[in-house]
């Protein structure tokens, strides 16, 4: 079934969630916003979800860690059967754009409209989610609200999470008005109102998420809709270079232990052995060597310390372990040829995760529905979805990025652009809802 979205409908909810925290430029191009968790912007954006939720019918609750959720469940729909979620997140990095997280919750909102103006009769509930601290700026390290959610999170320990002033996520959403309750765990929290809710993704039937690309596969095939088959895997390695630091212009050449002359050869390691991935073995692996700390980073001083953050991501677990093998490996060498001390830490690692073949093959058909035309890709960035898709079928879903620039205030996705995937997400969460299974 084709269902036709408004498109004028979608625009002005997306337009209207960029005014909280919006970040005036002098630069036409520019549409920056800085909406971080618990600051009046995002109570703000939350508060207008909430009445747009149920302006359109939908019953709402708010979950303990924040995540709010709007049901619609008619007549024609089972309320005890497992629900069609959709969604996203409405926080931002700072100066981000406007789309990242927004187009998301709010094109979910536009498809539950859609099939209620074109009277589809789903079998189960429909719901929309915006998910809490997804960008990780704020509190934690992203995908928050989801993780806790699913149960890779505990809710206390998520509560407990501090800000740059030391204000906890608990203490900033009971500010704002967006905690829902003292839940024990995310699979009874409470709403606003004080009644029991559940906000479970493991009793979901589905999930599909809308996001903007972030890359210009759309835009360079000139496709409508990316379907996505995996999401990239991440992990973050920590790796510490110790030297000795002494008089820049006293110490020869030759008596130097230089912490970060060793740490170049270790950024150059790392990119070398992505790219040999590369042409080997995944072309969609990268390893970046993202940040450098170093002490005590005075020009007239031989560097003693640097810290170094590592991101090594890809479809292919396999290919990851080898661009963390080599980052082992290079420190080893660095120990054994310039005399420095070397530690090695990976605290971050999320395995590569494969979308359902059930719910991409509702978009594919939805899309061919739509007459819009839909590929096949992969995602390099994480998302939502691949916090839900350890615990029920989940589905993520691209619209073009003009320039593939995202995270930053030209992001921007045309809003015939917006309107054609959302089209085809409501067509695929239709399907979802009312094929019996």
């Amino acid at each position: 079934m084709n269902l036709p979205v408004d498109a004028d409908r979608l625009r002005a909810d997306i337009e209207a969630n960029a005014a909280f925290g919006r970040v005036e430029m002098n630069d036409p191009d520019a549409h920056a916003r800085t909406n971080r968790t618990g600051t009046e912007a995002n109570r703000e954006a939350r508060g207008r979800l909430v009445e747009r939720l149920r302006d359109a019918g939908l019953d709402v609750t708010v979950d303990a860690v924040g995540n709010v959720l709007g049901t619609w469940t008619p007549a024609s729909a089972d309320p005890d059967a497992a629900p069609v979620v959709s969604g996203s997140h409405l926080d931002s990095v700072p100066e981000g754009g406007i789309f990242d997280g927004p187009l998301g919750v709010y094109a979910a909102l536009e498809a539950v409209r859609a099939m209620r103006d074109a009277g589809v009769e789903p079998e189960r509930p429909v719901g929309v989610v915006s998910f809490t601290e997804e960008e990780g700026g704020t509190f934690g390290n992203g995908l928050l609200g989801s993780s806790v959610a699913t149960g890779e999170t505990g809710l206390d320990e998520s509560l407990a999470l501090t800000n740059d002033d030391g204000e906890s996520l608990g203490e900033a959403l009971d500010r704002i008005g967006y905690r829902g309750g003292d839940a024990v765990d995310a699979a009874t929290p409470t709403d606003a109102e004080g009644a029991t809710t559940t906000l479970h993704p493991a009793s979901w039937d589905a999930f599909y998420e809308l996001h903007v690309e972030q890359d210009t596969t759309l835009e360079e095939t000139g496709a409508a809709v990316g379907v996505v088959t995996t999401i990239t895997g991440i992990t973050h390695c920590e790796a510490t270079i110790e030297g000795e630091a002494n008089h820049a212009g006293a110490t020869a050449m030759g008596d130097r232990t230089d912490a970060l002359a060793a740490a170049s050869e270790f950024v150059l390691d790392v990119e070398a052995a992505a790219e040999e991935v590369v042409e080997t073995a995944s072309a969609s692996a990268v390893g970046t060597v993202g940040s450098l700390s170093v002490e005590p980073n005075a020009t007239n001083v031989v560097p003693g310390r640097v810290a170094a953050g590592v991101d090594v991501r890809d479809v292919e677990a396999e290919s990851m372990e080898t661009v963390v093998d080599a980052a082992r490996d290079s420190l080893a060498r660095l120990e054994r040829e310039r005399g420095v001390e070397t530690e090695f830490e990976r605290p971050f690692d999320v395995a590569p995760t494969p979308m359902s073949d059930r719910l991409r093959e509702a978009a594919h058909g939805a899309a061919v529905a739509a007459d819009r035309e839909a590929i096949d890709l992969h995602s390099g960035a994480a998302h939502d979805a691949m916090r839900v898709a350890r615990v029920t079928d989940a589905s993520l879903l691209f619209a073009p990025s003009r320039d593939g620039i995202s995270h930053n205030p030209r992001e921007w996705t045309d809003w015939d652009d917006c309107a054609a995937a959302t089209e085809v997400l409501a067509g695929a969460m239709a399907r979802a809802a009312v094929s019996e299974r």
